[in-house]
């Protein structure tokens, strides 16, 4: 295919996107008639369980089979990060790097600025923290239309142990000029998610897990690059939650509404560009707010929706995540349990939050 005709490609990608432009610029600042900061959902039921890698995999094949510029590039662990499934429908757009994720990164930043549109994936470790020059100077600042999948991300990637464990990935990334920063909750918005990165111009990053995770999401469920989503209304409090995360919240907030309390749980699976509206009209309605997320407590989405309180509207706030520490070795649930990430710890930091608010 000549170059003009792969930046035809590129062109038609574009487009998909508002105006040929990211959704959302400049944290939602720009976005004509935004749609109401919630709506009205009906109880989400877990229908099984499977990794968000999956869906991310099967979303690359969605893009392949729409647009013949997507290419992916592999890191030696394809069976992994399931760009295995790319690689065996369209084995003459699958490019093999081997384990040298700073040599892949660079080589798809040649590929994007030729037309093409690559993704990259790896482990969240090496695909963010190794890799952040690279995707800083290379991706970033070029703003060069690069996808990055970071898997095994959080503390619930189990026996591979702190090494493996990447907690930290929201925070490099989400202060990235240009970068879009993407956090799926489930298998299904993995898959959403994946597309509509590969249909919206710039440099992203999407992070996602190893281990199987509730389902629940439906098909109708909305997803949208830089929109969050009310999962449960409530004027009591306020979860904010991304990927796994989302549904203990939504379980502690099951548990509470018995109880008399009700919680709004709101999906923020787009940690940049951030939902400002979402996050200013939760505190503005309930008065009370929790993050939650398998990270670091320290700069990620907790820090992210801290900032816009600070700046907008002051407002007593819980963070639910990582406190300041390496992970561990263990099974997932133990883990999760033990470093304080289930809906029992989302629960008593809602109870936290009311009490301050009182």
């Amino acid at each position: 295919m000549a170059t003009s005709e792969l930046l035809d490609k590129t062109l038609s990608l574009k487009e998909v996107a508002v105006g040929g432009q990211r959704p959302l610029d400049g944290d939602g600042a720009n976005l004509k008639n935004p749609a109401p900061a919630h709506s009205s959902q009906p109880r989400f039921e877990m229908q099984g369980k499977k990794a968000t890698r999956f869906g991310f995999g099967e979303g690359l094949v969605v893009l392949g089979e729409k647009y013949d510029n997507v290419v992916v590039l592999g890191g030696d662990i394809t069976g992994s990060v399931m760009t295995s499934y790319f690689k065996d429908k369209f084995p003459d757009r699958f490019f093999s790097m081997g384990i040298t994720e700073a040599t892949a990164t660079l080589v798809a930043t040649g590929l994007a600025l030729s037309g093409m549109v690559p993704f990259f994936a790896t482990y969240g470790a090496f695909a963010a923290c190794r890799n952040t020059d690279m995707l800083r100077i290379s991706c970033a600042y070029n703003d060069a239309n690069v996808k990055i999948g970071g898997g095994h991300a959080g503390i619930s990637v189990g026996e591979d142990g702190a090494t493996h464990q990447a907690l930290e990935e929201i925070a490099i990334i989400r202060v990235l000029p240009n970068m879009t920063l993407v956090v799926p909750c489930d298998f299904l918005e993995a898959k959403k998610a994946t597309v509509a990165v590969g249909e919206t111009y710039g440099p992203a990053y999407i992070r996602f897990g190893r281990v199987d995770v509730p389902s629940f999401t439906r098909e109708d469920t909305p997803f949208e690059i830089g929109k969050a989503q009310t999962f449960k209304e409530g004027n009591d409090a306020t979860v904010i939650a991304c990927g796994p995360m989302v549904w203990e919240s939504l379980q502690a907030a099951y548990e509470l509404e018995g109880e008399g309390i009700n919680v709004r749980v709101i999906n923020m699976s787009t940690i940049k560009p951030l939902d400002r509206t979402a996050i200013i009209n939760a505190a503005k309605e309930t008065g009370a707010m929790v993050t939650a997320e398998e990270h670091q407590i320290n700069a990620g989405l907790g820090g992210a929706v801290a900032e816009v309180l600070a700046q907008e509207i002051p407002t007593p706030l819980e963070f639910v995540g990582v406190k300041d520490t390496f992970g561990g070795s263990g099974k997932p649930d133990e883990l999760m349990q033990f470093f304080g990430l289930t809906s029992k710890d989302i629960k008593a930091a809602v109870l936290r939050a009311i009490a301050r608010k009182k």
